[in-house]
């Protein structure tokens, strides 16, 4: 038996994701491999061919991809970050950032700025900025928007001007920080987003209810190694999670996309 997972998400959390992998692999005992998702989940053929037992990815394309593919992945387990912010759920937020060096201090002093965001697909950076443009009630309200490609280089556009600001992944900003902690002198957060479901593992339904269950117990019971892996990111634990736990995701997705104020 081989076992394929997939990561979709901030490379700086990569390593952590081929650690998890690895433990599967061992509880399961076969060989696993990670692979990197090198473009949008919805326009993977890999996932089409159901060729993927695995994978890491945020919530909006899952529950998209559902919608497309109905039961053909199930979500079952998510990160609980330590940071007492987390409320000891698997939940993060979207931290809009300035230059520390900037006059801005509201959300609503970004009027007529230059944001960027790291892709059009995404939850944390593009679909909860779109969500917080709603409340202002305008419908340009941005001079300038352009994407970046990723958290990482947004948040240097943002250092270095290139970009007035950007929102940003909390749990990525934080990881950020941590390996390269001379940014955050560099940055303020002048605001956060409503809490989202933590970007879930989801599994492949193929490999059947058993195996399932035993990867799903195996995250919630990590022996040493996870746990010491899990610990260098700040994980507290993994949570049980269902699909139905990222409907509010989607409604989230509908509200923007049908929303005439929520264009960047």
């Amino acid at each position: 038996m081989s076992f394929h997972a997939i990561s979709y998400l901030a490379p700086n959390w990569l390593e952590f994701y081929q650690a998890v992998t690895l433990y599967l692999g061992r509880v399961l005992g076969c060989q696993a491999d990670l692979m990197v998702g090198e473009c949008d989940p919805l326009e993977d053929s890999r996932l089409y061919e159901d060729a993927i037992d695995l994978a890491f990815i945020c919530g909006l394309p899952f529950v998209r991809y559902g919608r497309i593919r109905p039961r053909q992945f199930s979500a079952i387990a998510a990160p609980v970050m330590q940071a007492e912010r987390y409320q000891n759920t698997p939940i993060y937020f979207s931290d809009i950032i300035v230059h520390a060096e900037s006059l801005f201090q509201t959300f609503s002093d970004l009027a007529n700025s230059t944001v960027c965001y790291n892709d059009p697909g995404s939850n944390s950076g593009y679909y909860l900025l779109r969500d917080r443009l709603i409340q202002e009630q305008r419908p340009q309200f941005f001079k300038h928007a352009i994407q970046s490609g990723s958290h990482q280089r947004s948040i240097r556009w943002v250092i270095d001007r290139k970009a007035d600001c950007a929102a940003i992944d909390s749990t990525v900003l934080e990881q950020e920080f941590r390996v390269f902690p001379e940014l955050a002198h560099h940055v303020k957060i002048i605001e956060s987003s409503r809490s989202c479901p933590m970007p879930p593992i989801v599994v492949a339904t193929h490999l059947g209810n058993p195996v399932i269950e035993q990867i799903q117990s195996a995250l919630l019971h990590p022996d040493s190694e996870l746990s010491a892996a899990m610990a260098s990111m700040q994980i507290q634990r993994f949570a049980a999670v269902t699909t139905e736990d990222y409907a509010t995701i989607a409604d989230l997705y509908d509200d923007v996309t049908n929303s005439c104020f929520s264009q960047l």
